[in-house]
């Protein structure tokens, strides 16, 4: 597991910061435009509505005199919300109104409530929105905390949260897949695809409803068969539609594998899908599932189950997966930059991440959480964790729409006919994939 340097700043640096937020506070009262800012270093990336001083963090800094906060939070980590925001009011005299907003409304509410100043200073949302939101102008960058957040937070999630090179979040938490598997049928986990196809040639009975192992037939489940081989789907990061990799040699190499495993897994994808998975796994059938952490509480009661990470490929490799990040964001519209800047740092710290996880089982992104006994104690959380060391973030970009249909035709076809030529079907897959876009 990674480990980072934090960096310290002197106090010159820390005065330039609190008099350049300062402005920004004064700024942000006295019109009704997004708070601005100078542009920091090699800032070309960044819009004029979220640009940001050129500076980093002092944790002593002081909130505006008079600041009042609203964070918006979803009904399943309301209470933990409540909690943090009365720590903060604590430590920092601010007051902190938690109201309740399911986390898939709250992109569109900041988007029409934002520039009304009607919007929370404060709001969570996951990675694949951001792109969206800081076109608007309506997130500003994570600028005066940046270089420790980058360093405290595990790095697919700080990818996760930028935008175009420059970071907007706070990782709040992370979910990927991983591999669980029956311990009364595999007593020692698998680690590697050749101790899977072992088993499966000894374990599986068809005609009974017995494999060794199922995953979900769609895009975010098949990715491993195409990162961990070196494909890609878009270049620089899955940001660049212009570059597709689902032909290059990579990809061709992860599909020719897959196509492979339906030796131990003699089913057409339509069959595998998700509720058939589940019952077998349940029932004491299926041996091993990938699956995430949001099928962990229908398991409990009926499987003696462990979960790892994915098994290495056959060249050797970790397999990638996909990954989900969610992060605290602050509204470019806030009447209190300092306060909001100084609130979501407060609650993406490691102490309230592992606040988090015990209150609502949500998965730290910061490195330290990851890496306390509370964690290292709890084997499931654990598994994915490890996952999430070798993921990455499922592409936020609206070009992603126009590669889920053609990419799942093209598996799917490649399964179920094991026969076709792997380079012919992905070379057709990316025309159409590129025509779609350039339709657009």
């Amino acid at each position: 597991m990674k480990r980072f340097k934090r960096s310290k700043m002197n106090a010159v640096s820390k005065i330039v910061v609190l008099c350049m937020l300062l402005v920004m506070t004064a700024t942000a009262c006295s019109s009704n435009s997004p708070n601005t800012a100078p542009s920091p270093k090699g800032g070309n990336n960044q819009t004029a509505e979220t640009s940001a001083p050129e500076n980093t963090a002092d944790p002593e800094m002081e909130p505006e005199q008079g600041a009042k906060l609203m964070v918006w939070e979803a009904k399943e980590q309301l209470e933990y919300m409540k909690g943090v925001a009365a720590d903060f009011e604590k430590k920092y005299g601010v007051p902190v109104n938690v109201e309740e907003l399911a986390g898939g409304d709250q992109g569109g509410r900041l988007a029409t409530d934002g520039p009304a100043k009607l919007a929370a200073d404060v709001l969570t949302l996951p990675h694949d929105q951001i792109s969206q939101a800081v076109k608007a102008g309506l997130l500003l960058p994570n600028d005066v905390f940046e270089e420790e957040t980058k360093a405290s937070m595990v790095e697919t999630a700080v990818q996760a949260s930028s935008y175009d090179g420059v970071l907007y979040g706070y990782p709040k938490s992370v979910e990927t897949y991983a591999l669980f598997y029956n311990k009364d049928l595999v007593p020692e986990a698998p680690k590697t695809w050749n101790d899977i196809i072992a088993f499966a040639n000894t374990y599986n009975k068809p005609k009974e409803n017995k494999f060794a192992i199922m995953w979900e037939f769609v895009g975010y489940y098949t990715y491993p068969f195409i990162g961990s081989f070196g494909g890609y789907i878009f270049g620089d990061s899955n940001s660049n539609p212009k570059d597709i990799g689902l032909n290059n040699e990579g990809t061709i190499k992860g599909f020719t594998f897959l196509q492979s495993l339906k030796k131990i897994l003699p089913l057409n994808a339509g069959d595998i899908t998700f509720d058939v998975k589940t019952q077998l796994f349940q029932e004491g059938k299926l041996a091993m599932n990938i699956d995430g952490p949001w099928s962990t509480g229908s398991f409990k009661d009926h499987v003696n189950f462990g979960v790892v990470p994915l098994p290495k490929g056959p060249n050797g490799e970790e397999m990638i997966s996909f990954s989900g990040v969610k992060s605290y964001y602050v509204n470019s519209y806030t009447a209190y930059p300092v306060a909001a800047r100084l609130f979501a740092h407060f609650a993406s710290s490691k102490d309230n991440q592992l606040k988090n996880y015990k209150m609502t089982g949500a998965i730290p992104a910061s490195i330290e959480a990851g890496e306390s006994q509370e964690i290292k104690n709890d084997p499931i959380t654990l598994g994915f964790f490890e996952q999430f060391q070798h993921s990455v973030p499922m592409p936020a970009i609206s070009e992603i729409n126009a590669v889920w249909e053609p990419l799942k035709a093209a598996f799917v076809s490649l399964w179920n006919d094991p026969g076709l030529d792997v380079k012919q079907t992905m070379d057709q897959t990316v025309k159409t994939i590129q025509s779609d876009l350039e339709s657009k």
